[in-house]
């Protein structure tokens, strides 16, 4: 009886190890990088500490044609909002599947005026009171910058994604992407305060059923788009002594 048990718990240990692979494909794997902060030259360094960081870079994998099974970021029915409150938007932040409807409700107690005129999504929400809200669906990936044609402190960032698989780097620079399939895929990477050090470089990482290192992402400091930009006219904005609104 002994014996027999002994080939019971062989047999399925054995079972185990050939059940892993699959089960790891299933659940996908671990993806992780290190982002690496660096000044184009040493005047650029001493002007631009203050502004540029190792936090918040997204680094998303879009699969090869050849992988065109992998699964894709659709629009989903999630309330996706960019609060407008306090003369800020609320996430900084948003990324959202390419198809996507982001509401931008205002709560502050005046009036805003949204508008991007980037290439991710162009539009103009015009005026609209506290209270309300308008929406805005975002139809083809890339990076939106979003203003307020009134006041010039309010800025954000909504990233769409045609991908689910990405991560955003810590304070530290340290950036996990969880869930991937094993599959050849294009590495994607974006900061609002930073450009790659690379730009023209394609780098296709093959992931397997096991935990992936990009290694490091050079990164280099670049002017911060949310400074000293125009309104939805192109021109500045004019100055206000009415803090009110």
């Amino acid at each position: 009886m002994r014996s027999r048990e002994r080939w019971l718990i062989f047999g399925y240990a054995l079972s185990s190890l050939a059940l892993a692979g699959p089960l790891a494909r299933a659940q996908g794997v671990e993806v992780s990088a290190q982002v690496q902060l660096q000044a184009k030259s040493p005047a650029d360094s001493g002007r631009q500490k203050g502004s540029s960081s190792a936090a918040d870079v997204v680094v998303w994998l879009t699969p090869l044609p050849s992988d065109a099974a992998h699964p894709t970021a659709v629009g989903r029915t999630a309330p996706f909002r960019l609060v407008q409150k306090e003369k800020q938007f609320t996430p900084h932040l948003l990324i959202v599947p390419t198809g996507s409807s982001v509401e931008f409700p205002n709560q502050d107690p005046f009036f805003h005026n949204v508008f991007s005129l980037f290439n991710g999504k162009r539009f103009d929400l015009g005026l609209y009171e506290s209270g309300t809200s308008r929406f805005v669906r975002f139809d083809r990936e890339g990076v939106s910058y979003i203003f307020c044609n009134i006041h010039p402190e309010m800025g954000a960032v909504v990233l769409s994604l045609s991908t689910p698989y990405y991560g955003v780097s810590t304070a530290d620079g340290s950036v996990v992407i969880r869930g991937v399939p094993p599959g050849s895929y294009r590495v994607h990477v974006w900061s609002e305060t930073a450009e790659s050090a690379k730009p023209d470089a394609q780098e296709i990482v093959q992931v397997a059923a096991a935990q992936v290192s990009l290694g490091k992402i050079a990164m280099q400091s670049t002017a911060n788009p949310m400074e000293h930009h125009k309104n939805k006219f192109g021109e500045d904005y004019r100055p206000t002594h009415d803090a009110t609104y």
